[in-house]
């Protein structure tokens, strides 16, 4: 059995459809799943029921989703700890963060972090909040750094995984000025965010729960809030930006808002881990935390 095999496993179990978990596997869907039917068959069970709307677990596969994740983590981790020891990764931290906060938070965060001990080496992957979160789920990476909202939890086991409050950050209705001027009054453009997106997930948490819902016309939609930044600087819509993102072309002018106060969305930046033991270096960072 290859670890990769466990890998495929998870990402099908958590995407239930062969074409996305294969694009997030970074491989075509005939081999994902030959890898799948691979795993199947040293099993010997089957692990999914296939429909032609995707797939699911089968007892047996939900039985066994906890063990592979866990196994995965212990694996990478496992690897990373002998490279340690031998030298080739001393004081390393492994971070996946979502694409928002790796350009604007992380630097200057984990820069102060250092105030208590130098960290030699840091190596961040920067990604939507799907693969980000698939990461950490198979140990890839040690932490993973994104927005946070209490009511909208990551795809993840809670019982599994630790978290930390880092920072906070307010996700605001923005628009070119020239926007609210060019709108009629029944209706908003919107800029919205892709599945793919953790921001996404809570900005619609946000509107599902409204009554009445505000008028929006979705014309775009994009995994990236620097997209839509841009795209709402050309005066294209409206949409809900980190206030760390957006906060220079607020103090600019550049941005307004869209709607009033009421729609601005308080979430927490945390980083996350899981509860299996990490390397001497990252469990004495987190503790410093």
């Amino acid at each position: 059995m290859e670890l990769a095999w466990l890998e495929d496993f998870v990402a099908l179990a958590q995407l239930e459809n062969f074409s996305r978990a294969a694009d997030a596997r970074h491989v075509t869907q005939p081999a994902f799943s030959r890898r799948i039917r691979a795993l199947e068959n040293w099993m010997g069970v089957d692990l999914f029921e296939r429909t032609t709307q995707g797939a699911t677990l089968t007892d047996v596969g939900r039985q066994m989703l906890g063990n592979a994740q866990d196994m995965t983590r212990r694996l990478h981790q496992m690897r990373l700890d002998a490279r340690e020891l031998a030298g080739k990764q001393l004081r390393t931290l492994y971070f996946a963060a979502t694409h928002s906060l790796s350009f604007n938070f992380f630097p200057g965060w984990i820069r102060s972090t250092e105030r208590e001990a130098p960290i030699e080496a840091v190596r961040l992957h920067s990604d939507n909040m799907r693969v980000c979160e698939q990461m950490l789920l198979n140990g890839e990476v040690q932490f993973l750094l994104c927005h946070h909202h209490p009511d909208v939890p990551p795809r993840f086991p809670n019982e599994q995984f630790l978290g930390k409050t880092v920072g906070s950050d307010l996700l605001m209705p923005l628009c070119a000025p020239q926007a609210i001027n060019d709108t009629a009054p029944t209706t908003l453009p919107y800029l919205g965010y892709t599945a793919e997106s953790g921001l996404g997930r809570i900005i619609n948490w946000r509107l599902n729960r409204s009554q009445p819902e505000p008028a929006l016309n979705t014309l775009f939609s994009s995994h990236l809030a620097a997209v839509l930044l841009s795209m709402a600087l050309e005066g294209k819509g409206m949409a809900w930006l980190p206030g760390t993102l957006a906060e220079a072309d607020i103090a600019q002018h550049r941005l307004v808002r869209a709607l009033d106060e009421a729609w601005d969305i308080p979430v927490q930046i945390r980083l996350f881990r899981a509860r299996t033991p990490l390397s001497d270096f990252a469990e004495a960072f987190w503790g410093k935390l």
